[in-house]
C-alpha cells in the first residue's frame, strides 16, 4: 500500500467517525437501532480492517484483508441506501455520506488491483 497507506488509512477512519455519529443520530432522533447497527457494523470494520492489512504476514494476506474491507464497504452502501429508501436519512445526507463510501469502494478496489498485479508491492 506504498503511496495510498494514508489515504486509505485516514479516509476509513473519518468514515468510521462519520458512521459512528450517524448511528448516534439514528437512534437517538429516529429511533432506528436495528439497520443503524448494522450500518455500525459494516461502517467501522472497514478502517478496522483497512489497519489489519498493513501489518499482513504476506501478500495473499494484504490482499485478503483488504478484501474483506471492500466487501464491508459494499455492505455500508447497502445499508445507507435502506436508510435513504425508508426515508431515514434524508437526500443531502445520504448523497454525502454514500460519495464517501464509493470513493473508499473505487480506492480499495484500486489497491487489490494494483497489488495483485505488480509483485513488487512486498
Amino acid at each position: 500500500m506504498k503511496g495510498q497507506d494514508n489515504i486509505i488509512v485516514d479516509k476509513s477512519f473519518n468514515f468510521a467517525i462519520r458512521t459512528v455519529k450517524l448511528y448516534q443520530y439514528l437512534v437517538g432522533n429516529k429511533k432506528e437501532r436495528i439497520m443503524s447497527q448494522q450500518l455500525l457494523k459494516s461502517g467501522t470494520s472497514i478502517g478496522a480492517n483497512v489497519r489489519e492489512a498493513i501489518r499482513g504476514q504476506s501478500r495473499n494476506d494484504f490482499i485478503a484483508k483488504l478484501s474483506i474491507a471492500l466487501k464491508e464497504a459494499s455492505e455500508t452502501e447497502y445499508w445507507l441506501e435502506l436508510l435513504y429508501k425508508t426515508n431515514y436519512i434524508s437526500d443531502n445526507e445520504y448523497k454525502s455520506i454514500d460519495r464517501e463510501c464509493k470513493e473508499i469502494n473505487r480506492i480499495l478496489t484500486s489497491i487489490i488491483r494494483t497489488t495483485k498485479s505488480n509483485e513488487q508491492d512486498f
